[in-house]
Order: C-alpha cells, then sequence, then structure tokens
C-alpha cells in the first residue's frame, strides 16, 4: 500500500470515526453550543473597550447571567447588553476592572447575591479567583489564543461532542468529564458530591438560558437543589461575610466610575426556598442589602419591592427558567425605563 492510499483510509476513518461519534451523543440529546469558558468572557469584555456612554454591560453572579435576557432588553432599548456576569463569583473583581482598565462611562447593572457579593476581598478565595482570573486572563491573552478561540467558534456551533466549559459539568463530553462518570469504590468512606449536572446553555453572546428539562423533569431539577445544598451544608464552612471590606471596595470603585459620568444600578434577584432561607439568616436585608444601598446612594431594586418582579418562582432555588426569565427582564427593563434610569434608542 502506497502513502497515498494510507492518508485517503486514515482520512476516511476519521471522518467515519468522528461521524458516528456525534451521532452517538445527538441521540443522547446532545447538541452544539457554546462554552461558557474563559476565551468567550474575553471576547465579551473585549467589547467594553469600544462601548459608549449609551451601552449597558451586567457584572454579578449566575442570577444575572440567567435571568437577565439579552434579546429581550434589546427589543425594549435597542440596546444588547455586555455580559459579563460569572457563576458562583462576587462582581466586585470584574466591576474594578471595568472601572481601572478602560474608559466605559455607561450603564453597570451590578447583581447583588448577598452570599457572594458580600463573602470577601481575598484575592485568593474562590468567589474572588473565579471573576477576577478571567479578566487576567482577557489582559494577557496572546494572538495565538485569540485566534485559537476565533477558529473554534465553528466547530463549537456544529459540533456537539466539542466540549470544554470552565465548569466542571459532570455530563460534559470531554475525556475528564467522561472518565469521571466511571464509578469507583468509595475507599475514604466519606460522602461522594452529587454529580453536577449542566442545566443551561449560552450563546457567542454569553446569554443564558436555562434548559428547558429543568422545568419538565422534576427529578434532575432536584439534582441541581441537591448540589447546591451539598455546596453549602458540606465542610469546611465558608468563612463569615466581609460586609465592611466588600462595600469599602465597591464604593471606592463606584466613586471613581460615577466621576467619569458612569451609572451604576443595584439590583437584588429571586431566591426561594434553602437559599431564601439562607440568605434571610445569614445576609438579613436590613444588615446587607439596605446598607450598601444607603452608602452607595445609586438606583437599587430588590425583587421583593416590585410586583412585575417578585411573583417569580425559582426553579432550583435560585435562577429562573427561560420563559420567567424573558419576563422578569422585560419588567426590570420596563421599571428602569419608567424611573428614566435608562433610555430607550428606539425612540430617541
Amino acid at each position: 500500500m502506497n502513502l497515498k492510499q494510507s492518508i485517503i483510509i486514515a482520512a476516511i476513518l476519521g471522518i467515519v470515526s468522528i461521524a458516528a461519534w456525534e451521532l452517538y451523543w445527538r441521540s443522547q440529546g446532545y447538541f452544539p453550543d457554546m462554552d461558557d469558558d474563559k476565551y468567550l468572557w474575553a471576547a465579551t469584555r473585549a467589547k467594553v473597550d469600544i462601548a459608549t456612554e449609551n451601552d449597558v454591560v451586567l457584572v454579578g453572579s449566575s442570577r444575572v447571567l440567567f435571568n437577565i435576557q439579552l434579546d429581550k432588553w434589546n427589543e425594549l432599548t435597542g440596546i444588547t447588553p455586555i455580559q459579563l456576569a460569572n457563576a458562583g463569583s462576587t462582581p466586585l473583581p470584574v466591576f474594578h476592572d471595568i472601572v481601572e482598565n478602560t474608559d466605559f462611562n455607561g450603564t453597570v447593572v451590578v447583581g447583588v447575591t448577598p452570599p457572594l457579593f458580600f463573602s470577601t476581598t481575598f484575592e485568593q478565595a474562590p468567589p474572588w479567583t473565579r471573576a477576577s482570573s478571567r479578566s487576567d486572563f482577557y489582559e494577557n491573552r496572546t494572538y495565538a489564543q485569540r485566534l485559537n478561540y476565533q477558529l473554534s467558534i465553528p466547530l463549537q456551533k456544529s459540533l456537539a461532542f466539542i466540549s470544554n466549559d470552565d465548569e466542571a459539568w459532570y455530563d460534559d463530553l470531554n475525556l475528564k468529564a467522561l472518565l469521571n462518570t466511571i464509578e469507583l469504590p468509595n475507599r475514604t468512606g466519606k460522602p461522594q458530591d452529587p454529580p453536577f449536572r449542566r442545566f443551561q446553555d449560552i450563546d457567542d453572546r454569553r446569554n443564558v438560558r436555562m434548559k428547558e428539562r429543568m422545568v419538565t423533569d422534576t427529578a434532575f431539577a432536584n439534582s441541581i437543589k441537591a448540589v447546591w445544598k451539598s455546596m453549602l451544608t458540606s465542610e469546611p464552612k465558608p468563612p463569615p461575610p466581609d460586609k465592611e471590606g466588600t462595600i469599602a471596595f465597591f464604593l471606592k470603585d463606584a466613586e471613581k466610575f460615577q466621576a467619569r459620568g458612569g451609572k451604576i444600578i443595584l439590583l437584588r434577584s429571586p431566591s426561594d426556598g434553602f437559599f431564601a432561607d439562607l440568605e434571610n439568616m445569614a445576609f438579613a436585608r436590613n444588615d446587607f442589602w439596605e446598607e450598601l444601598v444607603k452608602k452607595a446612594n445609586v438606583p437599587a431594586y430588590h425583587y421583593q419591592d416590585y410586583e412585575g418582579l417578585n411573583g417569580f418562582q425559582t426553579i432550583e432555588w435560585s435562577h429562573l427558567s427561560a420563559t420567567d426569565a424573558d419576563l422578569f427582564t422585560e419588567n426590570f427593563v420596563n421599571i428602569l425605563l419608567k424611573d428614566k434610569i435608562i433610555t430607550n434608542l428606539k425612540t430617541n
């Protein structure tokens, strides 16, 4: 067999293997979508460098990711927000990055999830590094990394088995995730963490929507609740909140941002059940939210105070379904327009 025949056979076998692998995973309910990784975040962060005073940037944790829908915001205002929220993180490092490393003087919506916003300013703590590491990557990424990401986009949008999300999802399709599905004997006797399955989809603008399965499959939704409960009740316990430090850090950046014409909006999204009980007990509204609002002296919206924001039931104690997120965004934007906090470019 000559070299040419070997190459042709190898190419055919490779194509057939890839096609079979792709078809198998599609038969299991997977479909192509983007990975919420540092590369996608950095590409989105780059938009802030050219944003105008009419633009809106979203920072916060996963509630901002799930609950604010970019298309709905654009439909009502003519503006598509820049989504820079990060799951499981405080918004403080990203807001600090915007204040210190850009000239942006538009509007920043800051999501306030109490256990995360008031958690820490310690730069090595997980709620901080989950966000700051992405800002650092944006500042230091190489041209090769930028090109690699651009080349990956068509593959991510075409192939379901392309999966390299920063989150360690139990049901991802990369080799590490697949190996983790192999059940091994528990030799330590310690309780094993429940599997954390991916329960959202994301597009190339970082618009996140909860999977419909969360609404239709109670067992699947309960598996996410089990993860939250395990995270918040297992050892070691997280350190106590740093209310004074986090508020002081935020106020310093807020003052600098407002001095150059920027506007800030605080948003407290809905929570229920176990999360709401925890937040009410450890982060009482009067002691945390109200103090932040008073000291910041910026427009602030707590879901409990508005009929259009408080009528929603979160699916797994913390996030809204895709349908409810559309309505939540619509109601929130209409409140902001009514209060003349933001502008509708479609009519101005």
